[in-house]
């Protein structure tokens, strides 16, 4: 049985443990986009690098012969979820969606749920003057035109320009404490937060200091899956999912919730 995932999330590296843990005689392979200078690897073989589109997938779903594949990307990932959708398909491998649950406001909290991180930046200014945004380096060139704003950028490695014009870089990796959070939010003067729905707990502290500071979180809302692909909530049941795949013939093709996350 091998089985390919698709990572670079918590989840993933768990999920990747759980297998080479439970299943010692599983091949156990995951691939990094390679956008992390210092990932954290997780256990098994692991590969870093594009697969070249969907048909590129589809070709090494045949060529490493995978026998399930299971897309553990971030939930804002969503061209390489719709690849895996195509190349599985293509290939007829069967494929999980694992998504970890995206947050849910307090009933103190003032978000504001928007369709992208362009309806985010034309937002903003309206919500606040000084900005703390947490949306990942890559995403930040949509808050390049936002001049009236400072903006208090957080990422793992340095972003590449375009940046907003007014900004200051921190790097930092999570999980984040809810008192460095409140620190962030008190020593920068920040008034107003910008994040995407991730969800999970690493990077929830700040909401919950935002919510204290009673200050707005413009929330970017995270792409659908792709129809028709199984989806679960936790490393347990994808276990189990891949478990059924993986038992002896005649067993019953296992199920997820199918649709979004």
């Amino acid at each position: 049985m091998h089985v390919l995932i698709l990572g670079g999330t918590t989840e993933a590296r768990r999920l990747a443990q759980a297998l080479t843990a439970g299943h010692p005689g599983w091949r156990v392979t995951s691939s990094l986009a390679g956008r992390v200078a210092r990932p954290l690897l997780p256990e098994g073989e692991v590969r870093t690098g594009g697969f070249g589109g969907a048909d590129g997938l589809a070709r090494a779903l045949r060529e490493l012969q995978v026998d399930a594949l299971i897309d553990a990307t971030h939930p804002f990932a969503g061209t390489i979820s719709f690849h895996a959708a195509q190349a599985a398909a293509t290939a007829h491998v069967p494929l999980l969606a694992l998504r970890r649950p995206g947050w849910v406001p307090a009933p103190d909290d003032d978000w504001h749920g928007v369709a992208s991180l362009e309806e985010a930046a034309r937002r903003l200014p309206a919500l606040g003057r000084r900005a703390f945004l947490t949306v990942g380096r890559l995403g930040l060139s949509a808050f390049a035109g936002v001049d009236d704003v400072f903006c208090v950028v957080r990422s793992v490695d340095a972003p590449e320009p375009p940046l907003p014009p007014r900004s200051q870089v921190l790097l930092a990796r999570g999980p984040f404490t809810l008192e460095g959070e409140r620190g962030v939010l008190r020593e920068y003067g920040i008034d107003v937060l910008v994040t995407k729905d991730s969800g999970g707990a690493a990077t929830a502290p700040k909401l919950v200091a935002a919510r204290e500071a009673r200050i707005p979180v413009l929330v970017v809302r995270r792409p659908e899956v792709p129809t028709g692909v199984a989806v679960v909530g936790s490393v347990a049941e994808a276990v189990e999912w891949a478990g059924a795949w993986g038992a002896e013939p005649g067993t019953s093709s296992p199920s997820g919730t199918s649709g979004q996350a």
